[in-house]
């Protein structure tokens, strides 16, 4: 009688056990046949620039990213100065993650001996399934400069403003897939001072940044900035300190290792802010008026998330 009974005890665990892993395999294909959770997209690109300009990709909340910005000289000089690696000019600076969609930045550049900040926001960020999945991640910047190079108006005021540059630029940008990343970048910049009436405050530029990544830690990267009233700058300067600009063209490589991210790269640009590269390229890729550089960027995280 008691071995009857375990062995009906036993009949019925076996049962309900049954049961209850039906019920799971029904509940998960009920999931699996659901709809799926969103997915935000990230690592669009390896660094929070793509050479020059700002990429679409973030630092993570609580993250400070040191930046180590080297432009050599020009490589059509020749072996006497060993292809423009006996001149160079550089910036560092900070940025720091706020929140993941946050960025504050502050550097400081040799050439010009210009200070620069800016602020970083994203407002929508690519990403698939859930509700109101968006195709695109959109970021908006805003930024200041202010030189502090030795004053070169001996006729005017040397005003704290009259060395201030600003700019604004919306990044819209799309991981097309694991290796393919591209954005556009409308950007504005502005000059508080001119050296007279026939010049212009104000340039408006179109950036093209891209990324092929053809390897784990390794990518390829374009970054190029079009100057959209550029014939009416020649037009109206004439001999100004803005003529014969040229469009920023920067080509090069980013590796990953560990906490850094190296790039390597060519460009017919020194300066390496946004006022700075927009408003002061004048060099030519036709003529092999490029210059060799690397960006060196080394994360930390200082608070945690």
């Amino acid at each position: 009688m008691y071995i009857k009974s375990i062995k009906l005890l036993l009949i019925i665990i076996f049962i309900s056990f049954s049961n209850i892993l039906f019920a799971q395999d029904d509940l998960l294909s009920l999931v699996d046949n659901g709809p799926k959770p969103k997915e935000y997209i990230s690592n669009a690109f390896k660094s929070s620039r793509v050479v020059n300009g700002h990429s679409m990709e973030f630092i993570g909340k609580g993250v400070l990213d040191v930046r180590i910005l080297h432009r050599f000289g020009l490589i059509n000089t020749g072996f006497s100065n060993l292809w423009g690696l006996d001149q160079a000019s550089m910036r560092f600076g900070f940025d720091y993650g706020v929140t993941k969609n946050f960025t504050v930045g502050i550097g400081r550049s040799t050439a010009g001996k210009e200070w620069d900040g800016f602020l970083k926001y994203r407002l929508v960020q690519q990403s698939v399934g859930g509700k109101n999945p968006s195709p695109v991640s959109v970021v908006l910047i805003t930024g200041a400069t202010i030189s502090s190079a030795p004053w070169e108006f001996p006729d005017r005021k040397n005003y704290f403003s009259s060395r201030m540059g600003f700019y604004n630029e919306v990044i819209v940008g799309r991981k097309f897939n694991d290796k393919f990343s591209a954005q556009l970048a409308p950007t504005h910049v502005h000059v508080n001072l001119v050296k007279d009436a026939n010049y212009t405050n104000e340039f408006f530029a179109l950036g093209i940044g891209a990324r092929y990544k053809f390897s784990k830690r390794s990518a390829f990267v374009v970054d190029y900035h079009y100057l959209v009233n550029s014939s009416e700058i020649d037009e109206n300067l004439g001999s100004s300190q803005f003529e014969n600009l040229k469009n920023p063209l920067s080509i090069g490589f980013d590796v990953e290792t560990g906490g850094h991210v190296f790039q390597m790269h060519f460009s017919n640009s020194s300066g390496m802010n946004e006022k700075a590269f927009i408003t002061n390229t004048t060099k030519s890729w036709g003529k092999a008026e490029v210059s060799f550089g690397f960006n060196l960027s080394r994360v930390f995280t200082v608070a945690k998330n």
